[in-house]
């Protein structure tokens, strides 16, 4: 990953439907290449090209031709899409349990049509969370604060601050918490299948 040291500014036109840029994600999405979508649509590739990088704009029905072929409608095509949100701060926090020495946090909110689920998990000194049921996906955990025993089957792993975890989902697995102070773990699972 390259660093910069500051961002470029903004486009005050990039809020413009970029229909391009909306036919090529469309067109991936559907597993299609230029050629394929070219042919169904009658066109050329060539032109499907230039379509894609905004060098030409289609004709209505040239549009209509192409948006049939990816299963979408005008109206849909350019319909408003709403901005999504991209930074949660602690106010977008939901608990998802806080009993017994343990504090799980949905860091970002609504697991539906994500690939990860990523949880701020607190235990107590002398806590420890139940096993987790072994499942599809993978594990990632980061121990902000504290150090932590991480249960893998039967085996014990120590992992102390700033030390990281991770592991297939198909393994039991839980955490204790063997210190004096509370152990903060940012946790990620892949697919979204937190027990708490």
């Amino acid at each position: 990953m390259r660093l910069t040291k500051s961002l470029p500014p903004v486009n005050p036109d990039s809020r413009q439907v970029r229909i391009g840029e909306k036919l090529k994600k469309l067109r991936l999405s559907n597993s299609l290449t230029q050629e394929e979508l070219a042919s169904r649509a009658d066109l050329t590739k060539g032109y499907i090209s230039q379509l894609e990088n905004d060098a030409t704009s289609p004709s209505i029905s040239t549009l209509m031709d192409i948006l049939d072929v990816l299963g979408v409608s005008i109206s849909e095509f350019f319909a408003e899409t709403p901005d999504r949100q991209v930074v949660f701060g602690e106010e977008s926090r939901v608990i998802a349990g806080d009993e017994d020495g343990l504090r799980v946090e949905l860091l970002v909110p609504g697991a539906q049509g994500r690939t990860m689920d990523p949880v701020l998990v607190t235990l107590q000194p002398g806590e420890a969370m139940d096993e987790q049921p072994m499942h599809e996906g993978e594990e990632f955990g980061f121990l902000l604060t504290g150090r932590l025993e991480l249960l893998l089957d039967d085996k014990v792993h120590a992992v102390r601050r700033h030390e990281c975890f991770y592991f297939p989902s198909d393994h039991r697995h839980r955490v204790r918490n063997p210190g004096k102070s509370e152990a903060k773990i940012l946790w990620v699972v892949s697919p979204p299948t937190f027990f708490y």
